[in-house]
């Protein structure tokens, strides 16, 4: 049976202050859960209901293993349709910049994102597309939020994801800038190299002020309907697509 301590642990979780406090996430669903049981994370504890547990497979036998009610998760879990797996993880260290690696590779700024959904997407569109990190601005949505666990599908446990203040690391790179604008050179006709950083914006503001001034290559996705603008995930995922293409394109 669960305790009033367990369960106000858990629940206190939905919030960053408490995340930071206790070192801890929550992961919930069998395919996320078991996607971060084979990473490099640190899973501190497993909730299970009878029939969610026959799905889970052989499990480490030093992970504490915690059996509970379906009345007991509804308590605990922050689904509309609970799947009866639940785990607390332990928040990764706080890591540097391996600039060697970045300055290899491209790699998506993400400036200001709000909605957990969207940065969720962005993060399990990247890990598709191979981007393997993911730099954010102060003001991004924090990963670690259970929606945006949940939204990511499990890439979480492998794309690495940073928060910094944005104008000191683009100063600090050295790398060339392509950012998401209304007004800049097509996707379809800009060569994205080998190696760069890309800024996507703000859901309603797009890139802000100060990092604007910093884009070296304003790129646009041309426009054919009639739409205003296009949801930060989607323009982010057509972005990756482009670069992909590019580097299968170039072998």
């Amino acid at each position: 049976m669960l305790s009033k301590a367990q369960i106000s642990l858990i629940t206190s979780l939905q919030h960053k202050k408490f995340r930071k406090q206790h070192g801890l996430f929550i992961v919930e669903g069998v395919k996320s859960v078991l996607e971060f049981l084979s990473s490099d994370y640190q899973v501190h504890s497993l909730y299970t209901t009878a029939e969610a547990r026959t799905k889970m497979g052989n499990l480490p036998q030093k992970l504490k293993c915690i059996a509970v009610s379906t009345a007991e998760f509804q308590k605990i879990s922050g689904l509309t349709n609970p799947q009866g797996v639940l785990a607390l993880v332990h928040l990764p260290p706080s890591e540097g910049f391996n600039w060697t690696i970045l300055r290899q590779q491209h790699t998506l700024l993400l400036d200001d994102i709000q909605d957990p959904g969207n940065l969720g997407t962005i993060i399990r569109t990247a890990e598709w597309f191979g981007i393997n990190n993911i730099i954010c601005s102060m003001g991004t949505v924090d990963a670690f939020n259970p929606k945006v666990v949940q939204a990511t599908m499990g890439s979480l446990a492998r794309v690495k994801i940073y928060y910094t203040p944005l104008a000191d690391f683009i100063d600090q790179s050295e790398m060339p800038t392509f950012g998401a604008l209304l007004d800049g050179k097509s996707i379809y006709k800009t060569d994205f190299g080998d190696a760069a950083l890309i800024i996507m914006g703000n859901e309603g503001n797009g890139i802000s002020d100060e990092i604007v001034e910093k884009v070296d290559h304003p790129i646009t996705i041309p426009r054919i309907g009639q739409a205003e603008s296009l949801n930060v995930a989607v323009a982010t995922t057509i972005f990756c697509s482009e670069i992909a293409r590019q580097k299968l394109e170039n072998g």
